[in-house]
């Protein structure tokens, strides 16, 4: 299913929640639901692409995530392995680049070998990104950058008077990507989570009861509905965005 919407968002984030509660409703492992899970994101990066979609980011594994019990840390860390052992090959069919933001020199060496592999192999493809944020947290990127900020005006690289967004945004771990134009978070909370908080400043919202192991082709259609329904101004009023004809 396709949206017909003529306001198609071109970066769509995604707060992927709501898998352990899928898996605690059946009276499943957590790790079930986080399996579950996995097959959702081969499924809605397939909908990102056949909608148009030309982004998409999911938040899989944040800086605060470490605090969860090491087994179930250690089993995601097993599925992150498994997803792109067995993904690498359908985004070099599909044309789909893989990207990274956070802190992925934290993470364990055999998923940071997969890591490496995957970009390696999708580099060239410029038409679909899929973005993984994998030990991020939007606090730490405003740390890294700050410090990477510091060292460039250190070194002569950049100047403190230039104030513009734009100067700082170069450090983000974002610098190539778009915005994104529509955030959606699954499984009912109404919360963004340390998630992209810079970025988002734009953005529109989405939260739905959907728990992620139950978001389908569908639902991303219907979000994508949605936000083709909504009118952004980015400060602007409705008039200049849509002035009125001449008499």
């Amino acid at each position: 299913m396709t949206t017909a919407s003529a306001h198609l968002p071109t970066h769509v984030a995604i707060i992927m929640d709501g898998n352990g509660r899928w898996a605690k409703q059946r009276k499943l492992p957590r790790i079930e639901g986080h399996r579950r899970g996995v097959e959702t994101v081969r499924t809605i990066t397939e909908a990102a692409r056949e909608n148009g979609v030309r982004y998409l980011t999911l938040y899989a594994f944040s800086v605060e995530n470490w605090k969860r019990p090491p087994a179930e840390v250690s089993a995601l860390m097993g599925l992150l392995e498994y997803f792109l052992k067995r993904e690498t090959k359908n985004m070099v069919r599909d044309r789909v680049r893989l990207l990274t933001i956070g802190r992925t020199e934290e993470l364990p060496e055999v998923v940071r070998t997969q890591l490496d592999a995957a970009k390696k192999a999708t580099a060239h493809f410029t038409d679909y990104t899929l973005v993984l944020a994998l030990n991020y947290g939007a606090r730490t990127e405003m740390i890294d950058a700050a410090r990477a900020y510091a060292k460039a005006v250190a070194s002569g690289q950049a100047s403190l008077d230039d104030d513009s967004w734009g100067s700082l945004s170069r450090y983000l771990y974002t610098a190539d990507i778009p915005d994104p134009d529509l955030i959606i978070r699954t499984s009912g909370e109404s919360r963004v989570s340390n998630f992209l908080l810079l970025q988002g400043a734009y953005a529109e919202f989405l939260f739905t009861p959907v728990l992620w192991p139950d978001f389908d082709k569908a639902h991303f259609a219907a979000a994508l509905a949605d936000y083709g329904k909504r009118e952004r101004r980015f400060g602007l009023t409705s008039e200049q965005l849509t002035p009125s004809k001449p008499a």
